[in-house]
């Protein structure tokens, strides 16, 4: 039985060989390539189609439908690559995590569907009573199978684009699948890894030995060995593989493009497109987020912006600035649980954050209310609670100075001036903003090849976080926020169950999420904030109820609020203990100290 499993993946490997032996001279690669995933596709179908009929069949046999489930998963990581990058609303009902769906817009919820889902049914146990659902679920993905194939049987897809999307994988690989982030019960991300891989070597065979000194087969296959040879998912040395393997493939693709002169087009994106590693100084763009081009940084919006920052004039007593709360000497946080109202000893509802990094969200604030800076900048100023300022009467008071007036009519050129905007305003807060991004911390050092700037502890550290922790599942590297990698479109929320006190055992009142669109799977649900800087900004959590790392990985390594015990019903976090031992937690712990920015 098991043998007539493999017999379509085989033949499909006979075919898919004929079909490039065979080749039409005067086809083009991208012509070869939709054809060679129309087939993929069509693999991945008839795997489900197997899988479908042992789970309708009146004989259960649980470790048949397991092993049926990993060539499913397997058959979609061959053409992943490609799945993710030109369908990715698609790829997000075939493969995405098994939560709610919101659409930010409209407010509709889609729930779960996908392979993640269906894993979630069959392991660690089948039980019988799922079978229903888990027949609904494969019946569900060969809607994904016709929108992909629809997609690539009419729409021509671009020699720039294979690039990208292939080069993205890579960092797919890196940033979510050696995490364990889409198969967290069974954990075969080497595996799973090593098939993305030969998808993406696949793929760009078609472009190899036309200029004649890359070697990408040869960095591919030798990823490859590795990944065959350390399959232990706890035991994987994640910093190795990035190092070694995952930045020389991602590099050589960048180079291989570049000596081609494939013509790119180009677009605003957080992820730089012609970085050759995530780990580049100039890989991530400050300005990605921003409202519009008019809005980019200049040096004379970030001076300006500077000066306002620390300036009360914005406040409604003159008395409280941005740096009154977000203070560079403290990681732009206050060390304090939560700060106070303004003009008042009454505690604000929410901990301080850092700024160092905050352009490289795609929302703000802890409820992702605020799309931009600039709306996060108006939205304090404007708060009668934090700044309560009035933009009209600042901007008024701004005009009346000399020292602002030379200022703003130095970074926003404007003929005739008769006045500073409430925009200008904002923005150049917002350019200052995305001055503080600063992606230069002793790992980062690391990460581009200075094998001193970390000792083992740390280096033991970033393995546990990646992997065991499962820290990396929701602060992905190497942001380490909830910025989605590698297309870096959403920033995620996390219901984790964070309680009242350390003493009180019962979750926080703060509803998060929720009091912005009431819908209950945002109940409690709270951005996913970035890990670096960590060690220098406590207290942590919405709420600043834990005042030390330590406290921290407890709460983590006990499985949250469910965890513990407290009634948190829609948990996104696993409630399952996570095992670290005191020496893991520690060297956790020493890692996070080695994401401080200097």
């Amino acid at each position: 039985m098991r043998k007539f499993i493999f017999i379509p993946l085989l033949i499909f490997a006979i075919t898919g060989y004929t079909f490039y032996a065979c080749k039409p001279i005067n086809a083009t690669p991208e012509k070869v390539i939709a054809q060679t995933l129309l087939t993929q596709i069509d693999s991945f179908s008839a795997v489900k189609n197997k899988l479908l009929i042992t789970a309708q069949s009146g004989r259960v046999n649980e470790k048949e439908l397991q092993h049926q489930f990993l060539q499913l998963r397997l058959a979609y990581k061959k053409f992943e690559w490609a799945a993710e990058y030109f369908n990715p609303a698609v790829a997000r009902f075939v493969n995405g995590p098994p939560v709610q769906e919101v659409e930010m817009v409209s407010g509709q919820v889609f729930e779960p569907a996908g392979l993640q889902v269906i894993e979630g049914l069959l392991f660690p146990k089948y039980n019988i009573d799922n079978k229903k659902e888990l027949t609904r679920q494969l019946a569900l993905l060969q809607d994904g199978c016709d929108k992909f194939k629809t997609y690539y049987a009419n729409i021509d897809i671009l020699d720039w684009q294979v690039f990208d999307a292939a080069k993205l994988e890579v960092f797919r690989i890196l940033a979510l699948g050696l995490t364990g982030f889409d198969n967290p019960f069974t954990l075969k991300s080497m595996q799973e890894a090593v098939v993305s891989l030969a998808g993406v070597k696949e793929a760009l065979a078609w472009y190899e030995g036309k200029v004649g000194d890359e070697n990408l087969p040869g960095e591919i296959d030798a990823a490859t060995h590795y990944l065959k040879n350390n399959t232990n998912f706890n035991a994987f040395d994640r910093a190795a593989f990035i190092t070694q393997f995952g930045n020389p493939i991602t590099t050589s693709i960048t180079n291989l493009e570049q000596k081609l002169k494939i013509q790119i087009t180009r677009y605003n994106r957080l992820l730089n497109q012609d970085a050759k590693t995530l780990f580049d100084r100039d890989a991530f763009n400050v300005n990605a987020y921003a409202p519009d081009p008019e809005s980019f940084s200049t040096e004379k919006k970030v001076a300006l912006g500077r000066v306002l920052f620390a300036d009360p004039i914005l406040s409604g007593d003159n008395k409280r600035s941005c740096q009154s709360c977000h203070q560079p000497e403290k990681a732009f946080t206050d060390g304090m649980v939560k700060n106070t109202m303004i003009g008042s000893k009454q505690l604000l509802r929410r901990n301080t954050p850092t700024l160092i990094n905050a352009a490289l969200q795609a929302s703000q604030f802890y409820d992702l209310r605020a799309k931009t800076l600039e709306d996060q900048a108006i939205s304090v100023v404007q708060n009668k609670e934090e700044m309560h300022g009035s933009m009209a009467v600042a901007v008024n008071g701004l005009w009346q100075n000399k020292g602002y007036r030379a200022l703003f009519s130095a970074a926003f050129q404007k003929k005739n001036r008769t006045g500073i905007d409430t925009l200008e305003v904002m923005n150049a807060l917002g350019s200052y903003v995305r001055s503080l991004t600063l992606l230069n911390s002793r790992f980062d050092e690391y990460m581009r090849g200075n094998k001193t700037a970390m000792n083992q502890q740390e280096i033991n550290g970033f393995n546990l976080f990646m992997g065991k922790a499962k820290c990396a599942t929701c602060h992905y590297m190497p942001l380490f926020n909830g910025s989605f990698p590698p297309r870096y479109v959403l920033i995620e929320s996390e219901v984790i169950g964070v309680p009242q006190t350390t003493t009180k055992a019962a979750i926080d009142t703060d509803m998060g999420r929720y009091n912005q669109l009431k819908i209950n799977a945002f109940k409690h649900a709270f951005k996913i904030t970035t890990v670096r800087n960590a060690a220098r900004t406590a207290p942590y959590m919405h709420n600043g109820v834990f005042t030390t790392l330590q406290q921290v990985m407890d709460f983590y390594n006990k499985g949250g609020g469910a965890g513990l015990g407290y009634k948190v019903d829609n948990q996104t976090l696993a409630a399952d203990k996570l095992n670290l031992t005191d020496k893991e937690s520690a060297e956790v712990i020493a890692f996070i100290k080695s994401l401080d920015s200097k």
